[in-house]
């Protein structure tokens, strides 16, 4: 059984919808840190998680051509099925995310500098393998934990999903301001957009 691929919508084609006075309705699913930092002007902050948790709930507020924003395209391509499964039509992915709209040299909201999620993974993951490994001259065991990581990150590619990513994102520093269903909701009833 396959996944079906997702309907994109490249940057270029969606500067030109902002431009001319159609914009669809932008739902950002990063991190509330991460769309904090920088972000599309227009865009709401429903993070993924919340999203996957709420969606029927947000189904009931999302009734025009909606346009899935994360970095690369991969948490977005995850929101895309989640929204679909509940019948939601009209959606589309940004094709590349937010990497792709910033090489297109598109307008963005920028806020509070931090490191994106997947620049934080590379770190910890990087310094648990390097301290495992260094450590293992001394407790010869520890060279399992390196491997572990490295499992955790192959099954990360495989499914397209990544615990450490998850479990970072809920860190203070991730959190950024408070994002809650009933701010979210508020929000898109009244058209009030970041």
């Amino acid at each position: 059984m396959t996944t079906p691929t997702p309907s994109t919508l490249d940057a270029a084609t969606l500067r030109e919808l902002i431009a001319a006075g159609r914009p669809p309705r932008l739902l950002d699913v990063r991190t509330p840190g991460e769309f904090e930092t920088f972000h599309i002007p227009g865009a709401y902050n429903v993070p993924l998680d919340l999203l996957k948790e709420h969606r029927d709930e947000l189904r009931n507020h999302l009734d025009e051509d909606v346009v899935l924003i994360c970095r690369s395209g991969a948490r977005a391509t995850q929101a895309e099925q989640a929204l679909a499964a509940v019948g939601l039509p009209n959606l589309k992915v940004l094709d590349g995310g937010m990497l792709a709209w910033q090489a297109a040299n598109a307008p963005i909201r920028q806020g509070k500098q931090r490191w994106d999620l997947e620049r934080q993974v590379r770190l910890v993951a990087g310094s648990i393998v390097l301290a495992s490994v260094v450590g293992s001259v001394f407790v010869p065991g520890l060279k399992w934990v390196a491997g572990f990581i490295g499992a955790g990150l192959t099954f990360a590619a495989i499914s397209n999903t990544c615990a450490m990513g998850m479990l970072l994102s809920k860190l203070p520093y991730n959190r950024g301001a408070s994002c809650d269903l009933d701010s979210i909701v508020g929000q898109l009833r009244a058209g009030k957009q970041s």
